[in-house]
């Protein structure tokens, strides 16, 4: 009784949520940009005052990832997202061209259900609020339970930068008892525009079969290729970096490294000499058994978890209290292969291939049999390699030389800094894009008559028995001089 009770709670609660953010929404349409952009700057500042307190609870509540790593999060969520679209204009016209007598005026798509996850909790509200709101747009809020109390504290302290600029703290709410009917209430809502979903793959399925528009993402599980040309030491210093970062618990993270088989000794090396540790088969195969479920799918007790961990839980006694990383060697790809999957932990397979051809095959197969459309991450000073793989990897974000996991979110890259990253098509995303604020807005044209009918008619060439042909007077062709120029071009093959 007392479960339905909840579940009966909850939805009223989304429901005065929602009404409350279409009224706070109304109001924001009646602000200018400069107004706009001073509650998201608010929202910035104060998200780098609490990076540190929100970051601890994060952590706190989840356990998973790096405090310290949580506090460049929440900087990069607050901070590094304003400084990217502060002036970006997104309020009103914004673009007006006289002489094609077209115009274009930005339409906010309204109230927005954000789903939280709890890899990211306090980074992604931070993040999400300030792009809705920069395109005009409430947000609700829908918290993953693991990090309510986190989640919850972050929304304060949003609400509170939003009345500190003199606007109305409705503008983002998050729902405070978090449960499958209240999010599935709010995904459903008639006054709920548009979903923007992160999390697993379970939610962002619901959230596009619930009628409502929806941007979601999918599952990253992006290799790394180290090229023959590469700096081999800096390389590997890239992915492990991006690996360790907050424990590997971000979806554009590095989850294996691939190279040619006669470099395989060397980057071996290399990696052992910067911390990885490479497992036996036996402890390949023990650690196979623990990083899956029996459904197939990760096991929540590696996400985010340090190597000490990890290696605690799988009864791996071996591995060195120092070790930062943990390989395994791996061959195939799919079911029986469970380092071919996304991990979000410090665990990487190890592939070769026999040479760049070989490696791009194996990369594409890995993406295809899961993380299509998400990132891929190359290390060569090659061009024409980077082109290779550009044009046949099927990945959003080729990440060249940086870390992908940073690289991906637009933190060491110039890609739009978002903690929501799409996958296109292929990836069963809406959006190939990061995500930021045009992505939350419509555009409406407002186009003036250019001709008439009249003129359109008098475009069309001459038509006789059914066939349109063009004018041409044959009396100005020079068919000699054609001649000429075809010879000429053959006589140089």
């Amino acid at each position: 009784m007392k479960l339905i009770d909840k579940d009966l709670m909850s939805v009223q609660e989304v429901r005065e949520l929602v009404e409350a953010a279409k009224e706070a929404q109304r109001e924001l349409t009646r602000m200018n940009q400069e107004q706009v952009d001073r509650i998201v700057r608010s929202i910035a500042d104060a998200g780098v005052r609490n990076a540190k307190r929100l970051a601890q609870m994060a952590w706190e509540d989840t356990g998973f990832g790096v405090v310290e790593d949580k506090v460049v999060k929440n900087v990069f969520g607050s901070r590094g997202v304003y400084e990217h679209i502060k002036d970006m204009k997104t309020i009103g016209e914004l673009s007006r061209d006289e002489e094609k007598g077209l115009r274009v005026i930005a339409v906010p798509v309204g109230v927005i259900a954000g789903l939280i996850p709890s890899t990211n909790p306090t980074s992604t509200a931070l993040y999400k609020a300030e792009i809705a709101i920069k395109a005009g747009n409430a947000i609700v809020f829908s918290p993953h339970p693991t990090a309510l109390r986190s989640i919850m504290e972050t929304v304060k302290v949003i609400r509170q930068a939003i009345a500190e600029a003199g606007a109305n703290e409705n503008l983002v709410s998050c729902i405070s008892i978090p449960t499958m009917e209240a999010t599935n209430s709010l995904m459903h809502h008639r006054d709920i525009s548009l979903i923007l979903a992160t999390g697993g793959s379970a939610m962002v399925k619901a959230a596009y079969s619930s009628g409502t528009p929806a941007i979601g993402v999918g599952p990253g599980n992006g290799p790394a290729y180290l090229e023959k040309t590469c700096d081999l030491p800096l390389a590997v210093k890239r992915i492990m970096d991006s690996e360790t970062f907050d424990n590997g618990t971000i979806c554009a993270s590095e989850q294996s490294v691939i190279c040619d088989e006669d470099m395989a000794e060397a980057v071996q090396a290399e990696m052992e000499r910067q911390g990885a540790y490479f497992l036996d088969e036996q402890e390949r195969e023990q650690l196979g058994r623990f990083i899956l479920r029996a459904n197939g799918t990760m096991n929540p007790e590696i996400v985010g978890k340090s190597v000490k961990t990890i290696a605690s839980l799988a009864h791996l006694d071996k591995v060195p209290a120092d070790a930062r990383v943990l390989v395994a060697r791996e061959t195939g790809v799919g079911r029986g292969h469970p380092y071919s999957n996304e991990k979000l932990g410090p665990i990487m397979a190890f592939y070769t291939g026999s040479d760049y051809v070989d490696v791009c095959e194996k990369v594409c197969t890995i993406l295809q049999y899961e993380g299509a459309g998400h990132t891929f991450s190359m290390h060569t000073n090659d061009e024409k390699m980077v082109d290779y793989f550009a044009k046949r990897v099927p990945a959003s974000r080729i990440m060249v030389n940086t870390p992908s996991a940073l690289g991906g979110i637009g933190a060491t890259t110039s890609l739009q800094p978002a903690l929501t990253l799409g996958c296109g098509a292929i990836g069963g995303s809406a959006t190939s894009e990061n995500v930021g604020p045009m992505q939350l807005l419509n555009l409406r044209y407002v186009a003036y008559g250019q001709k008439e009918l009249d003129d359109i008619r008098a475009e069309i060439p001459d038509c006789e028995d059914g066939i349109c042909r063009e004018a041409v007077d044959l009396s100005k062709i020079d068919i000699d001089e054609i001649v000429r120029n075809v010879i000429a071009k053959m006589k140089g093959f």
